[in-house]
């Protein structure tokens, strides 16, 4: 193979590293931004955090919008005491890390204002709960063995996820152990807290509790209930009350009250112990109706992200002419701060554009409810604004607004439509919202199926097929009719 030089012409698309930062810094959720800010306030002298807070020395870009005006908000720095420009660009085939080394580089998880309560903390398992009361409990070395191996094989939910004959096999033969005292061990530990754990099935679940239950329920409710449960749990499963009624020779009145004894017991009695972790959300934008004119007004939430600007004092110090290591040092550190500031007064700014043509498309919600969401895609918000699907995207992302109604994410305000009879449209919210409210008010004995729920919203000129109610009522998470049939006085 013979080795030869050429020269070939193309052209390629490449981003800036200004815009690699602005889109990373678009896309990123309000608390990576608190920690992205944070980061570059460690890493570089010249960001300072701003302290004053008064009303007046407000950036531009906390101001709030009316919905109703036309103007754009811009979001203009403070360029005073900065004696040089930023350079419009920087070469496209350079890289930003390049150039300036990342902000996360420089930090140090030993800074005295490292946020220790972002890290997750470790909590108490179920198998935690059931030592602690293991230790506690009296017990020869041998049970206590056969007690660890019990704990060991139950799930989160209480459930023993073994059957008894593979725990016996696991321990050694010399011991000869029998399978029975596995089983005793067993209902030991099914007296645990919380009440009935341990258990090998859902009727076993229950009956435990039922063993327990407090002396203020009749006697006969408990034993009816012991019976359904031993003998018909299956067709309670099924809500076949006739069947049951029949079977257990019950009246109505005292099915009803046995079956509400049975619902008031907990079938996963583990999950109560380590519930799962809370995540907490800090809206981007507020959302609040002005009473003198009832406009809809529209604002970045000031506590968001801390207010950063340039420290005057160091920026000072760089010097034109000088070329020494340290000048270099300070100038890069300088134009990386302000990329820095503008970077996030887009991110501001675009988020505002974006969050102010989502109220004004979807002011009936505001005012009505979900019935009156209004069918919206990205595409419509990206003609609004005049930028790019893919951006649009970006912003409504791990996005949260505050409204009257409570906090969502910004793309929950965008939905798929279906055809009306008067050649209208109707949002795939709207629709659920309406199946919401028709199986709230339905009657628990004669529950709506999917074909008459489709019927009742052609009847009000929404055409919906009837497996597309079917998937609009499990993303509410609704049963379907037979599981939501009920007795009722």
């Amino acid at each position: 193979m013979k080795l030869s030089l050429q020269l070939k012409l193309g052209q390629q698309l490449t981003m800036t590293p200004q815009l690699q930062q602005a889109i990373r810094l678009l896309q990123l959720s309000t608390l990576d931004l608190q920690q992205e800010i944070h980061q570059a306030l460690e890493s570089n002298p010249m960001l300072d955090m701003e302290e004053s807070n008064d009303e007046d020395d407000r950036p531009s870009d906390e101001h709030p919008h009316s919905i109703d005006s036309n103007d754009n908000q811009k979001l203009n720095g403070d360029d005073s005491g900065w004696e040089e420009q930023i350079p419009n660009e920087l070469s496209v085939d350079s890289n930003w890390d390049d150039i300036y080394p990342t902000a996360s580089s420089n930090y140090s998880s030993d800074s005295d204002n490292y946020d220790f309560e972002s890290r997750n903390t470790a909590e108490e398992t179920l198998q935690d709960h059931l030592l602690w009361q293991l230790n506690l409990t009296p017990m020869s070395e041998r049970d206590e063995a056969i007690a660890m191996a019990i704990i060991d094989a139950i799930d989160a939910n209480g459930m023993l996820s073994l059957d008894l004959e593979s725990i016996h096999a696991g321990f050694d033969p010399g011991l000869e152990l029998e399978v029975d005292e596995v089983l005793a061990v067993l209902h030991r530990i099914q007296q645990f807290d919380p009440v009935g754990v341990g258990y090998r099935n859902l009727a076993e679940c229950l009956l435990i509790q039922l063993n327990q239950l407090d002396l203020g329920v009749r006697p006969e409710l408990i034993a009816n209930a012991k019976l359904i449960i031993r003998e018909h749990l299956e067709l309670l499963g099924h809500r076949d009350y006739a069947q049951l009624m029949r079977r257990t020779r019950l009246k109505e009145s005292e099915l009803r009250d046995t079956i509400a004894v049975i619902e008031s017991l907990d079938p996963r009695p583990g999950s109560a112990i380590a519930p799962p972790s809370t995540s907490y959300i800090v809206p981007d934008v507020i959302v609040t109706k002005q009473a003198d004119t009832g406009k809809w007004r529209v604002e970045l939430n000031p506590d968001t992200a801390p207010r950063i600007r340039i420290n005057d004092s160091y920026a000072a110090l760089v010097k034109r002419a000088d070329t020494s290591d340290d000048n270099n040092y300070m100038r890069d550190k300088l134009q990386e701060a302000r990329w820095f500031i503008k970077s996030l007064q887009s991110r501001n700014e675009t988020l505002m554009k974006v969050a102010t043509r989502i109220v004004e498309h979807q002011k009936g919600f505001l005012e009505y409810g979900e019935e009156a969401m209004k069918p919206l895609v990205l595409h419509d918000i990206a003609e609004a604004v005049g930028m790019h699907e893919s951006t649009i995207s970006r912003v409504t992302t791990q996005k949260y607004m505050h409204t009257p109604r409570g906090i969502f994410e910004l793309k929950y305000f965008f939905s798929s439509h279906v055809s009306t009879k008067g050649g209208g449209e109707c949002s795939s919210t709207a629709i659920r919202a309406i199946i919401k409210k028709l199986i709230a008010a339905e009657n628990a004995r004669k529950p709506l199926s999917d074909s008459k729920i489709t019927q009742l919203l052609e009847e009000k000129g929404i055409n919906v097929a009837r497996r597309t109610i079917a998937k609009y009522r499990e993303s509410l998470s609704i049963p379907p009719s037979n599981e939501r049939k009920r007795l009722v006085d």
